[in-house]
């Protein structure tokens, strides 16, 4: 069964699983995790426009990550935002991957993506699988029962917008609501059935900001980052004034740094003091058996993301400092 919705409300009536570009979805359909029927929200008029106002802007959730990293306004105004949708997956994955799509995409855990194996997110067990089996990519900090990080590198530059989603039926939510804790085993965000991320609120821009976007990749696995940082910093006269980070491939939900951003606050621009930074981000560090070599990863890559930010160039110039 296959519903082509033209309008929210088709789309919330019909029965099955909502797909945009489907670059996750199809490849659930392929080895057989989702057998439900699908609702094809692709062609809904309206859902991927971008409305500038004084408040900031909204950003359709139906916007690809092609058309995002193209997208001149917010290149020069939300860098750090675009900075992301510019290395994400591949060409062609970008060219149909939607904004909301990546926002609300499923885990990437082989046992949840193996039709035959049990996982509490599809059923089959209520104990998570990773945990105590093959878990090398999983996290470095233990939130909660599920064990794998989430995929959401645009989410995770969402957060150091403070970001508020459209969400049909409920208003707007927080980005950082919408993730959750990492404390439900059986949900990768807190989307209920039949709701829809309509659109992406930003607020208003700020002047001359500092901004850098850093991932850290094997070569074996180059697809998924071991590690991500987004960081918006707000320098005057050499001065941090206001500091934004957040992290993702290391937890089961992409989450702000505030340790990073409480020893940043006031501080100079110094390399002692990025320095001093950086190690507060593995203070909540609680990796599982094999995951610890991520924890001098992760304080080495909030280095070099801050690092890059320092040396970057204002956004509203049009300029930005890229790994």
């Amino acid at each position: 069964m296959y519903t082509y919705a033209t309008s929210i409300d088709q789309a919330i009536e019909a029965i099955g699983e909502f797909r945009a570009g489907g670059t996750d979805i199809q490849e659930r359909i392929r080895s057989r995790v989702t057998t439900s029927p699908l609702i094809d929200i692709a062609g809904i008029d309206g859902l991927s426009s971008v409305e500038v106002s004084d408040e900031g802007v909204s950003i359709g959730a139906l916007m690809t990550l092609d058309e995002l990293q193209g997208h001149e306004y917010l290149a020069r105004h939300y860098s750090a935002l675009v900075l992301p949708a510019k290395t994400l997956a591949t060409p062609q994955a970008r060219h149909v991957a939607t904004l909301g799509g990546s926002l609300s995409q499923r885990t990437r855990c082989a046992y949840y993506r193996h039709p035959d194996l049990g996982c509490p997110k599809k059923g089959g067990t209520d104990e998570c699988p990773s945990r105590q089996g093959e878990h090398e990519l999983g996290v470095a900090y233990d939130f909660g029962p599920c064990v794998y990080p989430h995929p959401s590198s645009i989410g995770c530059a969402l957060l150091t917008y403070d970001a508020r989603l459209a969400i049909s039926g409920r208003g707007l939510v927080s980005v950082e609501d919408f993730f959750g804790d990492g404390s439900d085993v059986r949900s990768d965000n807190t989307l209920l059935p039949g709701e829809i991320i309509t659109a992406i609120h930003l607020p208003a821009a700020v002047a001359d900001e500092k901004v850098a976007y850093f991932r850290h990749m094997s070569r074996a696995w180059a697809e998924w980052p071991l590690v991500e940082v987004v960081v918006r910093l707000n320098v005057k006269d050499n001065t941090v004034h206001d500091a934004k980070v957040a992290i993702g491939a290391v937890a089961n939900i992409p989450f702000r740094l505030t340790e990073v951003e409480q020893a940043l606050m006031d501080s100079s621009l110094s390399a002692d003091s990025l320095a001093t930074a950086a190690k507060a981000s593995t203070t909540r560090c609680k990796p599982l058996r094999d995951t610890g070599y991520k924890v001098p990863i992760i304080e080495a890559s909030v280095l070099e993301a801050l690092e890059l930010a320092v040396n970057s160039v204002g956004t509203l110039s049009g300029q930005t400092q890229e790994p």
